[in-house]
């Protein structure tokens, strides 16, 4: 196993709990950048998924074309400049009802024949009127069933045809896919149709256009029909006052007693001929509207092909889908990170234990050379420094423990909370630096779990840490020099009780403080916390403990119960390592 390491340039003793206010520092920029350096992908799929949903929609949806017909009506109102102007407004609006009703859209369906078009008469709903029938609080399925029991048990009333319920149907559809609007306060009107083809759309708004002046010539033939009835009648009446009126004057004028009666007669005769020929005159104009009769409308621009389609529109979709998807990604992103217990951060280990200094190791495969990292074996008959693994950023943290040996902290124990977190690698690159910096170092391996460190260093080894607890003078062959300043205390066999147990009975050949008085450091690689007991055994024989972490991995609440529980036992926590950092982690 090999990891490179960045320091994260905190000192031993930067992160005093004491100084950090229990956690409630105010969000800063430096906070927000590191939230999106580890959220972003988390935003950047949420909004990609909300982007496809918006693409599959816009390639699945039927594309609809809206076409426009404009007339303009001349309202037939009298009176003064503001009696006109509210009754041309009640005209208006009452030709828009007319627009609408059943008559002028169903004879529309009846001419484009649209209660044979799936388009209109297609039993299934869509998604996008489902989603607005469940909006406005309306059914967005048809029941027929109940509609045809009340047609069966009302007043004998027959029930429905299935063709004249596919008419009812189109007629429904058409009213909502048509929309009739007043421009501005003018007189124009604007009927505007939509339908799956731009040559559709044009053809029904123009047939409605057509439908409405033939219903408004209808309505206005059908009023002067009832009015010439009405003043047929009225005539009737008045030719008989006037015949009457005529023969009186007659009868008077052959014996005129009385001069005065006689003008009253005749003014009464003109009066009722006056009347006859003026309701004459209306009879013969009223017959004239109900041959030739005009229409309150006329179309002045017809409906002309649309050149593109007006639903769904994409590039709103697609913007309303990108905003959701964001902040849907920031939600769930800012969810995960508030659930998070993976350590991201050197803070999280600093407040909540109160460690004094927490560092930073960053990945790599390379040493300085570019060549992948090997350790030198021992035995390959080299003493020369530089064949060692140099590792970027290792320097600063072996700096923090030789300050920590002039407080005679000088036998260290690296211990990982879960296996693979890089103890061994950590302990290793330690003892190089140390050793290189010039102080006599050994390098024990009591990782009776998995001695990788034997195993990569002394493969061949036949004596080790085991053998030298039972005879303390096999030290001097049992440890392996690496270099003039470094030594190696492989494992050796381990039988039943490891190492580290060993150790913490004091009943051995073999004491930590005999070994301080050759050597100037002292590292120790142990076996992971969470797969052995050995940690809690022999930290309390140490001077202190290092605590390895895995970025993004190891819990917090992990890395707290491993420091409580050696704490407990009586061991010097010094620190801990967050290795495997991304390199973003720098800044």
């Amino acid at each position: 196993m090999t990891t490179s390491t960045i320091f994260s340039g905190v000192s031993p003793i930067s992160l005093s709990p004491a100084n950090n206010g229990g956690g409630n520092s105010p969000l800063t920029l430096r906070d927000m950048l590191f939230f999106l350096r580890m959220r972003w992908l988390w935003i950047v799929v949420t909004t990609i998924v909300f982007l496809a949903m918006a693409a599959g929609y816009l390639l699945t949806a039927v594309p609809s074309f809206v076409a426009s017909t404009q007339l303009v009506i001349f309202p037939q109102v009298n009176g003064s400049e503001a009696q006109r102007a509210f009754a041309e407004d009640a005209f208006i609006e009452g030709q828009l009802e007319i627009a609408k009703s059943s008559d002028v859209i169903g004879g529309t369906v009846r001419l484009l024949d649209l209660d044979n078009d799936p388009e209109f008469v297609d039993q299934e709903p869509s998604l996008q009127d489902r989603a607005k029938n469940w909006l406005m609080g309306i059914s967005s399925q048809v029941d027929t069933a109940p509609q045809e029991a009340t047609g069966k048990g009302t007043h004998g009333a027959q029930p429905q045809t299935e063709k004249e319920r596919l008419q009812d149907w189109a007629i429904a559809t058409l009213l909502n896919m048509v929309e009739i609007r007043r421009i501005g306060s003018s007189t124009i009107i604007e009927i505007s149709a939509a339908a799956s083809t731009p040559q559709k759309a044009v053809d029904i708004a123009d047939t409605l256009a057509r439908q409405y002046i033939q219903k408004n010539i209808a309505m206005k033939a059908d009023a002067s029909r009832q009015y010439s009835d009405w003043l047929e009648k009225f005539i009737r009446e008045q030719q008989r006052g006037l015949a009457d009126a005529a023969s009186a004057l007659s009868t008077f004028t052959n014996a005129p007693r009385d001069q005065f009666k006689l003008a009253e007669l005749q003014s009464a005769t003109d009066a009722r001929r006056t009347l006859y020929e003026s309701t004459l005159t209306q009879l013969t104009e009223a017959k004239q509207r109900i041959t030739y009769p005009v229409s309150d409308a006329t179309i002045i621009s017809r409906a002309t092909l649309p050149l593109s389609k007006a639903r769904p529109r994409s590039t709103l979709i697609i913007a309303f889908a990108g905003a959701v998807g964001l902040g849907v990604g920031l939600a769930l992103a800012m969810i995960r990170h508030a659930g998070d217990r993976r350590i991201i951060r050197p803070h999280q280990i600093a407040d909540a234990n109160g460690l004094p200094f927490v560092t930073l190791l960053s990945r790599s495969m390379k040493t300085r050379n570019g060549h992948p990292t090997r350790f030198l074996a021992a035995g390959t008959g080299s003493s020369s420094t530089a064949a060692y693994p140099v590792i970027p950023g290792m320097a600063e943290l072996s700096a923090t423990v030789v300050g920590l040996r002039r407080k005679r902290r000088v036998v260290i124990g690296v211990v990982a909370v879960d296996p693979g977190n890089g103890a061994s690698t950590i302990a290793r690159e330690l003892a190089v630096l140390s050793s290189i910096s010039g102080a006599h170092t050994l390098l024990i391996d009591a990782a009776a779990q998995k001695s990788s460190l034997s195993k990569s260093i002394a493969p061949h080894s036949s004596i080790g840490l085991v053998d030298v607890l039972d005879n303390g003078e096999l030290i001097q062959t049992a440890a392996l020099p690496l270099t003039s300043t470094l030594k190696f205390l492989p494992l050796g066999k381990v039988e039943a009780v490891t190492p580290a147990i060993r150790l913490s009975s004091r009943r051995t050949q073999l004491s930590f403080a005999d070994l301080k008085k050759e050597f100037d450091a002292i590292f120790v690689d142990i076996s992971a916390f969470s797969t052995s007991p050995d940690a809690n055994a022999i930290a309390p024989e140490l001077d202190g403990v290092l605590v390895v972490t895995s970025h993004g991995r190891t819990s917090i609440d992990d890395t707290t119960r491993v420091i409580d529980t050696m704490r407990n036992v009586g061991a010097e926590i010094l620190g801990a390592i967050i290795n495997h950092a991304p390199k973003r982690m720098q800044s």
